[in-house]
């Protein structure tokens, strides 16, 4: 651009930005990309035309927009996060279409409809200070704007930004307070409203020389979650999709824009003996900004009044009011016997690995865990969970009284625990009482609306009955709460096939299979994640890939009936019958009512209906 050629006026620029863009897509990219565009058509770019604004750069969840008023750009970033939330009404929170907004009015460069210079850089970087459904703005845009809306202004001093030479004065608009001159959208109310600070709590760093320590830090991570999941005026991310990010190595401000947080949490857990080292700090995401930070060397027996004052300092930091009852909540440790606490979290580590021999051992750590101490609630249901699944999927001696017993027992001791009321859901469901674990299943989502196991497990319980859209239903809510999680990403494919929907179970089909290589490459004996990808590319009729990676999931774990099953299912979709009926025959025999059902309605057996071994196999199912 020649010097002669360049233009420049004074402008106010709007940067907006979706909140959390990267998980929505990772979630659901259909369901993202449809309700961002339905936003966009129905309320976003129609504020924006009314206040004489015009959208110069759409950069795929980021918006840049000139107005020539900087009245105008306050009036318009006022209406659109005061509508926003009637808009996100009836949508679980983590599905919530969210902007952050930024303003600036400075001098830019005019380049034919787009624009250039620290006019426009300064409201993108604003855009990354705001907190989610907030707006940022500069100094420039806060004197201008006077007293002629009425709009209350929050100091937030002066702030260091990425690319800007000076520190930029920052003010955030109080959007309990909004303009009565920004005419809301319809149906929008102007109700006070007070933004909660949004917390994501990075799985702490195992620095204790034996790498089977993981599972501890793990733990510390995951109950602080849960603590500060007590305080209502904070938004926490859950255990589920922060744990993405355990191992590696990422920038605070990158993970806090991924994730749609204004402050990040981070540390490490050092264990040796019976002695811990705890760091903590607490960062803000859009600079990187420390805002405190602190080391604690204790006792092993210590170790929860670390959690505790770990918690309530972030809570003191971030300026939030705690409630007498979410205090006591807080101080409400799960068990005080510090030796039964390493126990249920070794066991809950061993139960996620899902076989036959991870499920026994994960059944005697949460024994030795009850034991040390019996009123230790979510051991109990860990012991249910286990007897379970070993009944269901290898067809293991469990008595049901005896797991109901231990659901019971656990909802005794904590009557809201919701895992508890999962645990008994599938207890039920084990024993082919659908409608009761139905029930149950109800309950544990009213406790926590968000909790994977429920869905997961009410997904099967509908799987089973044939109420295939409600199955889907709940497999793609636990997958979206369980962003790692190949399983939950898979099964809905077998529905969708059934309903005739090819294009979502192949999407389903793909997203899972993504996961599954994912989980593969961190665990090369992970034998289910193998057999689920030969599955996922057999159903995409990709025979050769399908049968190498069969091959890897039978070399990893031959006896195992799963390994077995999902194997047959490979061989009758590539066309080996003979291969499919000798896995299949010989596991019917020993396996559950459950799994013959499977079997039995399984889609991917069908080239084996007119085969004369299929007889035997229905004779076999009964």
């Amino acid at each position: 651009m020649d010097e002669e050629q360049v233009k420049r006026r004074l402008a106010a620029i709007l940067a907006a930005d979706v909140v959390g863009y990267s998980r929505l897509m990772e979630a659901n990219e259909e369901r993202t990309l449809g309700a961002l565009r339905q936003h966009r058509r129905e309320f976003f770019d129609p504020a924006i035309a009314k206040h004489k604004g015009r959208i110069f750069k759409v950069m795929g969840d980021g918006f840049l927009v000139e107005f020539g008023s900087v009245i105008d750009a306050a009036r318009c970033a006022v209406e659109i996060q005061t509508g926003m939330p009637d808009r996100n009404a009836g949508v679980p929170e983590d599905r919530h279409i969210k902007f952050r907004i930024g303003i600036n009015l400075g001098d830019v460069i005019v380049d034919g409809d787009d624009f250039h210079g620290d006019g426009v850089n300064m409201a993108a970087r604003l855009e990354g200070l705001a907190m989610p459904g907030g707006i940022a703005c500069s100094a420039t845009v806060r004197n201008h704007v006077g007293n002629k809306l009425e709009i209350e202004f929050l100091d937030q001093g002066e702030k260091t930004v990425k690319n800007i030479a000076q520190p930029v004065h920052v003010y955030f608009v109080n959007m309990a307070t909004p303009t009565s001159n920004a005419a809301p959208a319809t149906g929008a109310k102007l109700a006070p409203r007070t933004d909660k600070p949004s917390v994501a709590v990075l799985p702490f760093a195992n620095m204790s020389n034996d790498p089977e320590q993981e599972f501890f830090s793990d733990g510390i991570t995951e109950d602080i979650i849960t603590d500060l999941s007590k305080v209502s005026g904070l938004f926490v991310l859950s255990r589920n999709t922060v744990f993405l990010y355990k191992g590696k190595a990422v920038g605070i401000e990158k993970v806090a824009k991924e994730l749609g947080v204004s402050y990040v949490v981070e540390g490490s857990v050092r264990k040796a003996g019976n002695r811990v080292r705890i760091n903590a700090q607490l960062i803000e995401g859009a600079t990187g900004g420390h805002v405190w930070a602190d080391r604690y060397d204790r006792d092993l027996t210590d170790i929860f009044e670390v959690q505790d004052e770990i918690t309530k300092t972030i809570v003191d930091q971030l300026k939030v009011k705690l409630l007498p009852e979410e205090k006591k909540a807080i101080e409400q440790a799960p068990t005080a016997n510090i030796d039964a606490y390493t126990c249920y979290l070794k066991g809950r580590e061993l139960f996620h690995r899902g076989s036959k021999t991870t499920y026994a051992k994960a059944k005697q750590m949460f024994a030795k865990a009850t034991e040390l101490d019996p009123r230790y609630a979510r051991a109990y249901a860990g012991a249910a969970d286990c007897d379970s699944f070993l009944y269901l999927d290898y067809n293991a001696q469990a008595s049901a009284d005896d797991i109901l017993a231990n659901c019971a027992r656990a909802l005794e001791l904590d009557p809201g625990l919701a895992e508890a009321r999962a645990s008994r859901g599938l207890a039920l469901h084990a024993n082919l009482r659908y409608d009761e674990a139905e029930r149950e299943f109800r309950l544990a989502m009213a406790a926590n609306p968000d909790l994977f196991e429920a869905h997961y497990f009410w997904a099967r319980n509908c799987y089973v009955q044939g109420k295939l859209e409600e199955a889907i239903t709940h497999w793609s809510r636990a997958a979206e709460v369980k962003p790692d999680d190949f399983q939950s990403a898979i099964l809905p494919a077998q529905a969708y096939r059934s309903l005739g929907r090819m294009k979502d179970h192949d999407w389903a089909l793909h997203r899972g299979m993504d996961r599954a290589e994912r989980a593969f490459a961190k665990d090369p004996q992970n034998t289910r994640a193998a057999y689920f990808i030969a599955n996922c590319l057999a159903a995409l009729g990709q025979t050769e890939k399908a049968m190498v990676w069969t091959a890897k999931a039978l070399a990893a774990d031959p006896d195992d009936i799963l390994t077995r099953y999902n194997a047959a299912c490979v061989y009758a979709m590539c066309g080996q019958p003979d291969r499919a009926f000798d896995l299949l025959e010989p596991m019917l025999l020993h396996t559950t009512a459950d799994m013959k059902a499977w079997t039995l309605n399984d889609s991917d057996f069908e080239a084996l209906h007119g085969h004369p071994r299929w007889q035997n196999v229905l004779a076999l199912a009964g």
